[in-house]
């Protein structure tokens, strides 16, 4: 083949890239593409400002990257089949690669480009691809330990590094690319999410298993949004996690692909639940907005909440407990905190969302579909010296004990339901006795 198209989508990297090393493996030259679809905006879950500049820094990253080994980004705005195809015939492409994803819109942007040029797909978005790995006659898990198990005997091949020459069709006639520059807490791209992931293997995964239940200590690693967008491969970073020792962070990134399979085989749970509980849900849009804003009056709740409009990312912990308290203690559809999170979230990524979500309401895989994270409980456990709280509700800044809700401070608002009374009544219309 002398000429192919590289379609970039959420793989915006070099490193251990099947995608672009199978395009450079089948042709003599090859033009890589990036297609913005502005329906994206329209869809149902919206399109967060701050990703659209975390993408922005990513794509201009990439194209750095790409001119120092000969190539250069050409990016699009429009149809994505559409322009591909503009793109294609303009290169003298024969066919295109792409890597293959598990949304509903990625499927059905695979399938419209299929019908319309010859397109190639290829895995590269998770560490074991979704249906290599089944339980017998069915496609798909629904119990994590079994797939944990399936999926940690399977081979996942060495990781690739970065292609050295690519040849572009002709001279790049487009200008570099220039990132805004977000100036928050993740700068977009290859470049600074490999910094990221390299000095956390090296100084801190081996603390993962101890740390990263620690909402001030923030042992995590911070990588999620470069996942998200492909900025980091998801397989090197389980082949160097599992070399530091780090198994159980190596086990996160197995609910991940858990997550992935689950929506592959089950697209519909992108908006129904996976196991219908007969929910009757409380349409309150003032609790909503006091959630929304982390105005609870439960302490741990806001500052979650809080994080998340500040930073675009929340510590999991955190996730957890405040997706619990809009479930299960204000009765609000998990739809709404699903839809909320993915527009602030910098890692919004469908799978993961809707699969989380859906685990805290009881909806989806979680095998206790009544469990309650109690926020004033969680908050001891996960923060108990009240540095996490203090640092994202400065109300509670010199309140001796930031962690219950109640009397707190003059300007921190009262909790807007009673915890126990909340869960009772929750529990009541699920029909499930009180423990």
């Amino acid at each position: 083949m002398r000429t192919a198209v590289a379609l970039f989508t959420r793989d915006l990297r070099l490193h251990d890239n099947p995608m672009l090393r199978t395009a450079l493996d089948a042709a003599v030259h090859v033009h890589p593409l990036f297609v913005h679809d502005d329906r994206i905006r329209e869809t149902r879950y919206g399109s967060a400002t701050g990703r659209r500049a975390f993408l922005d820094e990513s794509l201009a990253d990439l194209d750095e990257a790409l001119r120092r080994i000969g190539g250069a980004l050409e990016v699009r705005r429009g149809d994505v089949v559409a322009e591909t195809a503009r793109a294609a015939r303009r290169a003298g492409a024969e066919a295109v690669f792409a890597t293959a994803d598990v949304s509903c819109y990625a499927r059905e942007r695979e399938r419209k480009l299929s019908l319309a040029l010859d397109l190639r797909l290829v895995d590269g978005t998770f560490v074991v691809p979704p249906g290599a790995v089944t339980p017998g006659p069915r496609d798909h898990y629904e119990v994590f330990s079994a797939y944990h198990r399936a999926w940690s005997a399977h081979p996942r091949g060495d990781h690739l590094g970065a292609p050295r020459r690519l040849r572009l069709p002709a001279p790049p006639d487009a200008p570099r690319r220039r990132g805004a520059g977000s100036g928050g807490a993740f700068p977009g791209g290859e470049t600074a999410g490999r910094r990221r992931m390299l000095a956390w293997l090296r100084e801190d995964a081996g603390a993962y298993g101890r740390m990263h239940d620690d909402l001030a200590g923030d042992g995590t690693s911070r990588l999620s949004p470069y996942l998200h967008f492909g900025c980091v491969s998801a397989r090197e970073l389980a082949n160097r996690a599992a070399e530091s020792g780090a198994g159980a962070f190596v086990r996160q990134l197995c609910w991940r692909d858990f997550y992935g399979q689950l929506l592959h085989a089950l697209p519909r749970t992108q908006v129904d639940d996976l196991r219908p509980r007969g929910d009757r849900w409380i349409d309150d849009a003032d609790a909503l907005a006091a959630w929304k804003e982390g105005l609870t009056g439960y302490p741990l709740v806001d500052a979650g909440m809080r994080q998340l409009r500040a930073e675009g990312w929340m510590h999991n912990r955190a996730r957890l407990v405040t997706a619990s308290f809009l479930v299960k203690d204000l009765g609000i559809d998990w739809r709404a905190g699903a839809r909320h999170y993915f527009d602030l979230l910098l890692d919004g990524d469908v799978a993961q969302n809707i699969g989380n979500w859906q685990w805290v309401a009881g909806t989806g895989v979680d095998t206790r579909p009544s469990r309650v994270f109690n926020p004033t409980a969680q908050a001891k456990r996960l923060d108990p010296n009240g540095d996490y709280v203090r640092r994202w509700v400065p109300e509670l800044d010199g309140v001796r004990d930031p962690l219950s809700p109640g009397l707190l401070a003059p300007s921190y608002p009262p909790p807007i339901v009673d915890h126990g009374e909340a869960v009772a009544a929750f529990r009541a219309r699920r029909g499930v006795r009180a423990a």
